[in-house]
């Protein structure tokens, strides 16, 4: 019954804001996300921790702020999502333009397969969908949500333009064979990670457990990895579908070695990124929940 509910739930939203014009639809979206960190207050302070940490010569009400845009752009995304099946290749140019597509387009001539170095910044879930509709559809890492019905119905839209999900207990094999098929993987590399799945690296100024996924796929096939991202751009009121050079890879013959440094690398890319555009990076979500053996825990509070 539970499990109806929250499929019930979702599916009016989406149809809901898929129905209203999307200038209020956005606004609807904005102050329900704002209202829910409201009644969470748990992430607020999560939100405000990881502020505290990244930014320290910030001010709080910098940090709030930051915090009240993030809202607003993860209510916009949450637009697009419900519009996906609205959107084609004669009207995708209206929302977002790809930049810097000649470094993907460069990257994927090599024939060994790409794999786009993401993060929960901008619009992810437009990100990949529009990159389908240009022509490109790839294959994306996706945990299943804990609602089986839910989960069917969120990637029957994430799937619209062509994509296709990779779940964690079939990645390797999956992940792999697109690979070596010269296929496109899209990964989000900027959450917590479990010690057995991860290393720990620095990521703004402080270790935090970081997947090693991308780091041993690559040295393993070749494949080259291209930092793609989607941000809201204010001048021309749309996103902007950001593709920048492949990253050129350390690889010295010592395999753990390279693995780390690879993965250092990638943290670094993502931490800039976040740098750019800090009111467009998801921060109520623990990043540094995970401690090295003996730390003591950074969310006192959790």
């Amino acid at each position: 019954m539970k499990e109806w509910f929250g499929f019930a739930v979702a599916w009016l939203l989406l149809k809901f804001l898929g129905m209203l014009p999307r200038s209020l639809a956005r606004e609807i979206a904005a102050a329900t996300v704002r209202i829910l960190l409201a009644t969470l207050p748990k992430l607020r302070r999560i939100a405000l921790f990881n502020l505290r940490l990244a930014f320290p010569e910030w001010t709080d009400e910098r940090r709030r702020e930051t915090i009240r845009t993030m809202a607003r752009y993860l209510g916009w995304q949450a637009v697009e999502f419900a519009r996906f099946p609205q959107y084609n290749r004669g009207n995708i140019d209206e929302i977002i333009e790809i930049e810097g597509h000649e470094n993907f387009l460069e990257a994927q001539r090599r024939g060994k397969g790409v794999l786009i170095l993401t993060g929960h910044i901008g619009a992810w879930e437009v990100s990949s969908f529009a990159h389908a509709v240009y022509g490109y559809p790839m294959h994306f890492m996706a945990r299943p949500l804990d609602n089986a019905r839910l989960d069917r119905f969120v990637n029957r839209y994430r799937c619209l333009s062509g994509n296709q999900p990779i779940y964690k207990n079939e990645s390797a094999r999956a992940v792999l064979k697109a690979i070596n098929n010269a296929g496109i993987v899209g990964v989000l590399a900027d959450q917590n990670t479990l010690p057995e799945e991860g290393a720990f690296v620095e990521f703004f100024g402080k270790a935090a457990c970081t997947t090693t996924g991308i780091a041993r796929l690559a040295l393993h096939t070749g494949a080259a990895v291209v930092p793609g991202y989607a941000v809201w751009d204010a001048a021309s009121r749309k996103y902007k579908l950001c593709f920048e050079p492949a990253v050129g890879l350390v690889q010295t013959g010592d395999a753990e070695r390279d693995i780390f440094e690879n993965t250092q690398r990638f943290a670094k890319i993502t931490e800039c990124i976040i740098q750019k555009f800090p009111e467009q990076w998801v921060w109520v979500h623990a990043r540094w929940k995970t401690r090295p053996k003996g730390e003591p825990p950074v969310y006192d509070f959790l």
